[in-house]
């Protein structure tokens, strides 16, 4: 490999969220990873500090042609300049939008199990959690279309928040299922909120179909949430880019970013994302490749040691969502005794609700050697436990 993604930085006492623990825990539970993004982006944040002056700022051409260039060479689809607005983050994204495009009381549709943090966007704007749960037969996650379809059609639901690709089943939706999500959003007049952060983490198989890319007349009910975040490993830069085909709903999530503040960026953000997105390509190769390694390693580990759990396959994400229901189905209470008796740290799948109690969810994205040393925790954590 042409980049280093044996050797970890060590985060302790630096304010990582992540790292704030005891001495020899291991944690691996929240999304961001244990490598050094790509020195590419380093030098342009360095070049950056190096002018020594820190003014006001507005991202221009040379920013959003990266986003386009990117989204071209990567997906196969190219989002115009004019779609995309500058954003610090898609979280606060996703809360802003919420608060336009709904109303107090409507309706925010989901898929369950699904990523924890929407819940929070939806409830604490004053807004119901409506759920069309993902169904799951023991080996993998499919839509309930007509279920899906008589929720879209309630009169209270104005807004679904569509996590493309999956998180946390790792799920890669393939064009065909974007196309007819968007499409019946659309026939029910539902605006579609597409969080693509882990877009660019497709490690095989077919890509993901950017919602911005699907056809016909629903292509103008959709939004479009993308990041450099997850893929290089820069959460704390608070970048992103909202994309909006339409005119319209365009200039309705604009004004929301605006009115609350989530659409100016820091000295850092338009610098260190040109930089990913002109020259980060061979990075993510080689990440894809170490991920593939991992996740590889980690399910046969898990099928010869720990064969009271199985792992649900993705090709998405560097998060592996693991089924636990043999052992227990209070996944809370798994997580907290591994926890205690081993140091390992993992996400109890019960926060992303539906059957999440059934489940568990660990972060691969890290040194084999530390993988190895997680996994060998989970084992011996899930060994006592048992008994």
């Amino acid at each position: 490999m042409q980049y280093d993604f044996v050797n970890a930085p060590d985060r302790t006492h630096t304010n990582s969220v992540k790292w704030d623990v005891k001495s020899g825990e291991l944690p691996m539970w929240i999304a961001d990873m244990d490598f050094k993004t790509a020195p590419e982006i380093t030098a342009a944040m360095k070049d950056k500090i190096a002018l020594g002056a820190f003014g006001y700022e507005f991202p221009k051409d040379d920013y959003f042609n990266a986003v386009a260039d990117w989204y071209e060479t990567e997906h196969n689809h190219r989002p115009e300049n004019k779609w995309m607005i500058f954003t610090t983050g898609v979280v606060p994204a996703i809360s802003s939008i919420v608060r336009r495009i709904s109303h107090i009381g409507d309706n925010v549709l989901v898929q369950e199990p699904v990523y924890n943090i929407f819940y929070n966007s939806i409830l604490n704007n004053g807004r119901h959690v409506l759920s069309s749960d993902l169904q799951f037969d023991g080996e993998k996650y499919e839509v309930d279309w007509q279920d899906l379809e008589q929720k879209l059609a309630e009169p209270l639901t104005t807004l679904m928040i569509f996590c493309n690709p999956h998180n946390p089943v790792g799920k890669v939706w393939t064009a065909e299922e974007v196309q007819r999500i968007v499409d019946l959003c659309h026939k029910h007049h539902v605006t579609l909120l597409s969080d693509e952060i882990h877009g660019d983490l497709i490690r095989k198989g077919p890509d993901y179909t950017p919602a911005f890319a699907v056809e016909g007349p629903a292509k103008h009910n959709v939004v479009s949430l993308v990041s450099p975040s997850k893929t290089f490993n820069v959460a704390a830069l608070h970048a992103a880019t909202t994309i909006v085909p339409d005119d319209n709903l365009r200039d309705m999530v604009s004004r929301g970013l605006n009115s609350d503040e989530v659409a100016e960026h820091n000295l850092l953000a338009i610098p260190a994302t040109i930089a990913a997105y002109k020259k980060g390509h061979d990075w993510l190769k080689d990440l894809k490749a170490q991920l593939n390694e991992n996740f590889d390693y980690a399910t046969k580990f898990i099928q010869d040691k720990i064969p009271a759990v199985k792992v649900i396959p993705g090709t998405a994400t560097y998060l592996m969502w693991i089924d636990v229901h043999e052992i227990t189905t209070d996944s809370q209470k798994l997580v907290d005794f591994i926890r205690q008796e081993t140091g390992l740290i993992v996400s109890a799948g019960s926060i992303y609700r539906s059957d999440g109690h059934d489940f568990i969810r660990i972060n691969l994205a890290y040194p084999l050697e530390m993988v190895k040393d997680g996994l060998s925790r989970l084992a011996e954590g899930i060994g006592k436990y048992s008994k």
